[in-house]
């Protein structure tokens, strides 16, 4: 399977029109992962293919984690509020992950919490904007390389897991 593939696949899952009823936020996310459905849907738009719940090492998770058009890899956290963002202390060893990171949170979130050296989101279930772009890290080619290989088995795992529902990597 190809990335174009996976493009289609994640466009099918994140495309609705959010004037519809059916684009609503399906029942039982938590507000960390719909703001990960907009972000998603604003990465697509942007050429990035997004991959959310993203393993890049052991003991890491980042709720989102995009590759570019140039390879270049972007992590975004999604905060749902104060609480939220002031319990993460893993967040830093995403930093050795990506070439961008980013916080998204929602129109309520006092952004001021925020390092302002990081990328700011705004977003919601339908969408987002990038409202600060982050200087970039330069992820060294061998971390890369690890980092690819990983996005590419999860993204490949989670497909399978679409096509086979009641197979191993089914839900």
């Amino acid at each position: 399977m190809t990335i174009v593939h996976l493009l289609f696949i994640f466009r099918v899952m994140f495309a609705s029109n959010p004037s519809d009823s059916s684009s609503a936020p399906p029942g039982g996310l938590q507000p960390g992962q719909v703001l990960a459905r907009g972000v998603c849907r604003a990465l697509l738009s942007h050429d990035f293919v997004p991959l959310p719940e993203m393993v890049p090492a052991q003991g890491l998770r980042v709720d989102v984690m995009a590759v570019g058009p140039k390879g270049e890899i972007w992590v975004v956290e999604c905060k749902s509020s104060r609480a939220d963002f002031t319990s993460d202390r893993k967040w830093q060893g995403y930093l050795a992950h990506c070439d961008r990171f980013f916080w998204a949170v929602d129109a309520a979130f006092p952004q001021d919490l925020l390092p302002p050296e990081s990328g700011l989101i705004l977003a919601d279930g339908y969408g987002a904007e990038i409202l600060r772009m982050p200087e970039a890290l330069h992820l060294p080619a061998a971390r890369r390389k690890v980092v690819m290989r990983a996005f590419a088995r999860q993204a490949a795992r989670q497909l399978q897991g679409l096509r086979d529902p009641v197979g191993p990597f089914g839900g």
